[in-house]
């Protein structure tokens, strides 16, 4: 369908445009020219900027009229309609062909090209070539004011001055007072396959209804002028066989329906309609007169300027079933609120409805930095979360801020629809950018919020999230894109030797702000809020008792190491400035038993170890736990906080407690437990329990059945039954944070200087291809080797890793790393073939 609409708003990627009677529409960026889209087509494959290519604010202002077609109408979720438009002239004026064309037509075109003496430009018709002479865009260029040459991709009204060759070749105008004057007639031949929206047409009256006026034009042709279309000064003096001018709004593809418009703004091709001032928009408006009731569309209303307004039937009333046609008799009086203008309507667009008038947000430019408001879950993307604020607001929240911590899987704590409640970091009204975060720390704080850099004053102390940790300090962001540094000796009161092991992005902080430059846009913060000097006499701390403070499960802290014990680690709290003492067994340090120890040995006092999840605070000490499985179960909220919440069917993530000959317990976290039978721990058969779990060993259980009167839960360990659905993914996401460990473990070693052998142990990856030296053969098939590249270590291949190779003592060959013992100082190696040759 060909419209003619008016641009609303314009961003780098899109123009919104007002269509008639109320609609909107959006046209993409690729759907300008065809010249234009090339250039976009460069610059991308380029990968730089083009320094002809100009952006859409850089070509269209709000309030040009532009030729458009419908290309798709898509209903979204919430019920919503979409309108996809096109301004591409091939697409516009596809019913015109070069034998058509005729001096005095008025076309839309685009600049495809910038030439010596003029401009070739795009109007769409196959076969011919349309130039414009510089001397007839000068006037045009200078009224713009959008520099001294016109621009690839910009769209020009244009009259044809001459027609050569049968089409072929055209002459054109830009020039504003020859394009005002154009008028669409008879000799100019046009059809219904071909007629545009935006000719000025003369018209003759034909019948006079009150819902419109049928009129007659260009000799036989007829069209329709709707009610909204009439001129409001002469809406009552209609008459048969009036003769005036009229401009085409629409021409529907298939039922050739033409609509058209009286209304004086747009009775000269060029001109712009009127614009409603900024600050009307939102206004509640106590006393609006209905000027006139249509039962099938809405009301008409005169405001209190004097303005006329129109509000839609579902904007009468809060719903159907309250709606009272007798209200809206001439000359009734109600309160309403102007919630939009329609440009092509010349018209404020206006509610009844009590929400509308009492909402607090109507448009972006409603919203504050700061605000916290409610929302709707409207998707999941993985740029991050879309939440509907209200019809016409939606913001984003980005993956990093969906929770205090990065989730993983945002899906199984947000679902769509779901109510929540987000505070808005950052609102760009003009490119309707609403930016949000639902990390609760920011959502709750009471801080003063810091948005500008002039509110940053010394002393001040706020909460932000840190962007970037580097060895040079944290990078923290607060509202409105303001950041700032933490040097490396702010961060705590104790040395940290590696902020990126401490902190992560996203990771909301508490800082104080130390000195800030406005014009330079340079703040220097502090994590070290409380930090003063000891006393005199004072030498050291005295750690407060564990019944002084208060940890959340679930809290991440930062800790550093005190003093190892067989068992575990004991560690103080840098957030609390190392005075509160907590306790990491060691089975605690990994999800795996494996890493656990080898961790255990490479730590040492004085080490931090960032992210610990405080897990119980029961006992002399604070209990905390490295284990990610566990930790992340516990900010997806996929746990159970007490046993009343426990149903069969569950997948809980906890670690063994205990284990015994008829089977196995299972904490998880907020202390509930259960028990596995020795039926129910394995697929395979069990003889001994203790061949399959130890205790500290993390494990993902299904509840089968739960006793309520005696508050037991029986637990299924199988494999086959506790997977959540992809055991490929979860195997992966396994192997992943295993390796992740190992690398942690070889950079730690590596940071010791540890002797030869250690630092051999480091450089050994499981995947990497040794040559070796056969050294000897056991008695049960397996054989040792040695290299210059595993001096002082065991390296070993068993009989089945052999392959079919029948070497020798002394002979070289290649072989692949399996796995690294590092407590032992072991290297397990591989000979077969094809695993050598899937080495990449």
């Amino acid at each position: 369908m060909l419209l003619l609409g008016c641009i609303k708003e314009v961003s780098d990627y899109e123009l919104v445009v007002s269509l008639p009677n109320g609609l909107s529409g959006f046209v993409p960026v690729t759907q300008i020219s065809d010249a234009y889209s090339k250039m976009l087509s460069k610059q991308v494959a380029q990968g730089e900027l083009l320094e002809d290519l100009n952006s859409l604010p850089d070509m269209y202002s709000p309030g040009t009229l532009v030729r458009c077609i419908v290309t798709s109408v898509e209903k979204s979720a919430d019920g919503r309609r979409s309108i996809k438009l096109s301004l591409d002239p091939r697409k516009v004026n596809k019913g015109l062909n070069a034998s058509a064309l005729a001096s005095g037509m008025l076309l839309s075109g685009f600049v495809s090209s910038v030439e010596d003496h003029g401009y070739l430009i795009d109007i769409g018709v196959s076969g011919t070539h349309a130039f414009l002479p510089r001397q007839k865009a000068q006037n045009y260029i200078k009224a713009v004011k959008r520099g001294p040459d016109l621009k690839i991709g910009q769209n020009l009204n244009c009259v044809i001055m001459e027609v050569k060759n049968g089409g072929r070749v055209v002459r054109l105008s830009i020039d504003r007072s020859e394009v005002a004057a154009s008028l669409a007639t008879e000799r100019q031949n046009w059809t219904l396959s071909n007629l545009l929206p935006g000719l000025v047409v003369k018209a003759r009256v034909q019948k006079v209804a009150p819902l419109g006026i049928t009129v007659s034009f260009l000799s036989s042709f007829t069209g329709i002028v709707d009610f909204m279309h009439m001129d409001p000064e002469k809406s009552t003096n209609y008459s048969p066989h009036q003769v005036m001018k009229a401009c085409i709004l629409s021409v529907h593809p298939t039922s050739k329906v033409v609509r058209l418009t009286l209304r004086q703004s747009f009775l000269h091709p060029g001109g712009s309609p009127n614009q409603l001032s900024n600050d009307r928009m939102g206004a509640v408006v106590e006393g609006s007169t209905v000027k006139a009731f249509y039962k099938q569309f809405g009301a008409f209303f005169e405001l209190d300027d004097g303005t006329l307004a129109f509000a839609r039937l579902k904007h009468l009333s809060k719903n159907r079933k309250s709606f009272k046609p007798g209200a809206f008799k001439a000359g009734c009086k109600h309160k309403c609120r102007i919630i939009d203008y329609s440009l092509m309507d010349e018209m404020c667009i206006v509610s009844l409805k009590y929400q509308v008038i009492e909402a607090r947000f109507l448009q972006y430019q409603d919203i504050h930095t700061g605000d916290v408001v409610q929302g709707k879950v409207l998707a999941l993307k993985p740029i991050g979360m879309q939440v509907k604020v209200t019809d016409g607001i939606r913001g984003l929240v980005p993956s990093m801020h969906l929770a205090d911590v990065i989730l993983k899987q945002p899906e199984k704590k947000y679902n769509i629809g779901d109510e929540v409640q987000c505070r808005v970091l950052e609102c760009n009204p003009g490119g309707k950018k609403l930016i949000l975060t639902l990390k609760k720390s920011l959502v709750q704080s009471k801080l003063p919020v810091l948005s500008n850099y002039e509110d940053a004053k010394p002393g001040l102390i706020t909460h932000g999230f840190v962007v970037c940790a580097k060895e040079f300090g944290c990078i923290v962001k607060f509202y409105n894109d303001v950041k700032g540094l933490v040097p490396k000796n702010e961060l705590s009161s104790e040395p940290i030797s590696c902020p990126d092991k401490v902190f992560h992005d996203g990771q909301v902080v508490k800082v104080m702000v130390l000195k800030c430059e406005p014009q330079q846009e340079r703040l220097l913060l502090s994590f070290r809020l409380s930090s003063k000097p000891a006393p005199e006499g004072k030498k050291e701390c005295t750690p407060k008792k564990k019944e002084e403070v208060k940890y959340q499960i679930g809290e991440m802290v930062d800790v550093k190491v005190l003093k190892k014990k067989h068992n575990g680690l004991e560690v103080s709290i840098l957030e609390d400035e190392g005075n509160v003492i907590a306790w990491i067994p060691t089975v605690h340090l990994s999800d795996f038993v494996v890493n656990c120890k080898l961790l255990w040995h490479c730590l040492r006092e004085g080490d931090v170890l960032p992210r610990v999840m405080c897990l119980s605070d029961k006992g002399e000490h604070i209990t905390l736990s490295r284990k990610s499985a566990v930790i992340s179960a516990v900010q997806e909220e996929q746990v159970v906080r007490s046993f009343s919440e426990i149903q069969p069917g569950m997948l809980l993530t906890g670690y063994v407690r205990n284990v015994m000959p008829f089977g196995v317990f299972v904490e998880f976290p907020f202390g509930v437990t259960g028990l596995a039978p020795k039926v129910s721990m394995s697929d395979k058969f069990v003889t001994d329990t203790k061949d399959h779990f130890v205790v500290g060993q993390t494990v993902i259980a299904k509840v089968m059945s739960i006793d309520e009167e005696k508050q037991r839960v029986l637990l299924n360990l199988k494999v086959s039954e506790c997977s959540s659905g992809d055991s490929a993914a979860e195997s992966f996401a396994l192997l992943n944070q295993y390796f992740k460990e190992m690398k942690e473990i070889r950079n730690l070693l590596r940071r010791r200087g540890e002797p030869s052998v250690v630092q051999g142990l480091c450089e050994l990856v499981p995947g990497k291809e040794l040559q070796l030296v056969m050294q000897d053969v056991k008695e049960d098939g397996s054989a040792l080797f040695s290299g210059s590249c595993v001096t002082g270590l065991t390296v070993t291949a068993t009989h089945y890793h052999l392959g079919d190779k029948n070497i020798v003592p002394g002979e070289k060959t290649k072989a692949l790393v399996l796995h690294v013992d590092a407590l032992t100082s072991r290297v397990y190696v591989s000979l077969q073939e094809e695993l050598l040759k899937q080495r990449p």
